[in-house]
């Protein structure tokens, strides 16, 4: 984030003095460069750093950092900028700042900008005691780092199964892929289970589409990602089986993929089905010979493969031992 424009505190004193002496404050001197978002001034932005791409729509969920400051002061009296990934908001439900709304609406992915809301816009006539005095304009950084449009997904999923059916394919690709990217962003969350609930929808959009020849090859593509998204989320929820079912519908759409080949060689190797195991490992590797992590894998199931004969072994010895011990003593 960039650095705030306010005046540090031990200098406060002197700058309310000049402004009893009629001269300008450090949010009315930063207002006068700033663009008028609002018409009524009410909302005012600095873009520091562009974005690119298209604008923020009004039914997007965005990933966005925030700082909020109050004048003369050099630390921010709310941030999110100390999570390591920031919570995705939906507008119009998730975000009660309405000048945080007004000015995200402005915004591209990337972007980095300060905006100055006026009370009307932030915290009101009342403020929020004791942290914000009563009509108080604020200064907020947004840094927008991504953001995505549902608007399409929530009319698919508002719709009959028959009216489902004959939605047009590009937009049915287009919501499968916003329920596989709320998905990936559950998952760098750490949020498996949710995460697995977004790529079922998504499989469950592509699966049940009566596709028309020229779209199959379309559908099979969007639905070969989701298909390993899901095999990689159940071995992180420990359920391998599951996992290996959507490895192998993956493969039923590419025999030699080889994120699909790992992922189920993974599952197989949780499950102790070392032979079948290998046989996928090593199909992965003649795909892709330089891969570590198919690699590294194969010397895990070697290991592991060693470690259950071992213990075979020591299991046999124990079984028979006793007999072998009697039958000299009868001799």
């Amino acid at each position: 984030m960039a650095e705030p424009l306010v005046t540090p505190p031990n200098d406060s004193m002197q700058e309310q003095d000049r402004e009893g002496a009629g001269e300008p404050s450090p949010y009315q001197r930063l207002s006068q460069r700033m663009q008028d978002v609002t018409g009524d001034r009410g909302v005012l932005k600095e873009v520091i750093r562009e974005g690119a791409g298209d604008v923020v729509t009004p039914d997007a969920s965005v990933l966005v950092k925030y700082s909020g400051y109050l004048e003369h002061m050099d630390k921010p009296f709310d941030t999110n900028c100390y999570r390591k990934v920031p919570r995705l908001m939906k507008l119009g439900e998730e975000i009660t700042l309405w000048g945080m709304e007004v000015g995200l609406l402005t915004m591209r992915k990337g972007e980095l900008a300060r905006f100055l809301f006026k009370p009307r816009y932030a915290y009101g006539a009342l403020g929020c005691p004791p942290l914000i005095p009563p009509n108080t304009t604020v200064l907020f950084e947004l840094e927008l780092l991504d953001f995505l449009d549902s608007a399409e997904s929530d009319e698919f999923f508002a719709l009959t199964a028959k009216q489902q059916d004959v939605f047009p394919l590009e937009k049915v690709l287009k919501v499968a892929g916003t329920e596989r990217e709320f998905g990936n962003y559950l998952f760098r969350q750490n949020r498996f289970h949710d995460a697995k609930e977004r790529y079922k929808r998504a499989s469950l959009i592509l699966c049940r589409r009566p596709f028309h020849p020229g779209e199959q090859g379309q559908i099979e593509s969007a639905k070969l990602l989701v298909f390993l998204n899901l095999s990689f989320t159940y071995l992180k929820l420990e359920r391998p089986s599951r996992a290996l079912i959507y490895g192998e519908q993956a493969l039923a759409i590419d025999q030699r993929n080889a994120k699909a080949l790992f992922r189920c060689g993974q599952a197989c190797l949780i499950m102790t089905e070392y032979e079948r195991a290998r046989d996928f490992l090593v199909r992965a590797q003649r795909e892709q010979p330089l891969n570590h992590d198919i690699n590294n894998e194969l010397k895990k199931l070697a290991s592991c493969y060693r470690h259950y004969m071992d213990k075979e072994k020591e299991m046999c010895y124990r079984i028979f031992s006793p007999l072998n011990s009697s039958a000299v003593q009868q001799n």
